[in-house]
């Protein structure tokens, strides 16, 4: 979300009446989009035990706090791994690893290597969006890319059953990625969750099992 949408009174209005931004601070969530992975989650049953689930662009950390809760076992302690990534600084969580940095910089990736030691990634997350110019052929190809550059990230190290979750937008580009996710993944839907506001052009798609 830009910071000319932050400041639009209108938008201000809808966000303080909005249901979801109400229940995530009675339950603590950093932001309304935990409602979103944890609907598809519900249905779709990516977090299992001992999942290793990597996320891209991970702040505020909603999403973290969904992943993290979902793998706690009966008495508290994980039964997986998280690693999160954004370029931007994240309040920590306890049990999950941060990196900081661009996640297609080949350091940053180097690093996150190195974090896994070896481990084949379970499921990964992106929520990335970019910051919106109003410019619409220009955020689309912007919301193309960093939907682009998570696939590839996705194709190269998730294990042969792996999964991948990504946000998406309908309009320029958006038929074509489809497209190629199939090429990638043995199967892919697309899931709408009750807390992606019905005026908004995004969708999530799932890729499942590497072809």
């Amino acid at each position: 979300m830009s910071k000319k949408n932050r400041s639009n009174p209108a938008w201000i209005a809808r966000h303080i009446s909005d249901p979801y931004v109400k229940r995530s601070l009675a339950d603590g969530f950093r932001s309304r989009a935990a409602y979103k992975l944890s609907e598809i989650d519900d249905k779709d049953r990516l977090l299992r035990p001992n999942s290793v689930v990597v996320e891209l662009g991970a702040a505020p950390g909603s999403w973290t706090q969904v992943v993290r809760q979902r793998l706690l076992g009966p008495y508290g302690a994980f039964t997986g791994r998280i690693v999160a990534l954004d370029l931007l600084p994240m309040e920590p969580l306890p049990g999950v690893e941060f990196i900081q940095g661009d996640f297609h910089d080949e350091a940053v990736e180097r690093q996150l290597i190195d974090l896994l030691a070896g481990a084949r990634i379970d499921l990964v997350l992106s929520d990335m969006a970019p910051n919106l110019s109003g410019i619409a052929s220009a955020d689309a190809a912007r919301s193309v890319h960093l939907a682009e550059l998570a696939a590839d990230f996705a194709g190269k190290y998730l294990q042969p059953k792996g999964a991948f979750l990504v946000k998406a937008f309908h309009g320029s580009g958006y038929s074509q990625y489809v497209e190629r996710l199939k090429k990638v993944f043995r199967t892919v839907v697309a899931r709408k969750p009750a807390a992606s506001r019905e005026s908004s052009a995004e969708v999530y798609l799932l890729g499942r099992e590497l072809r």
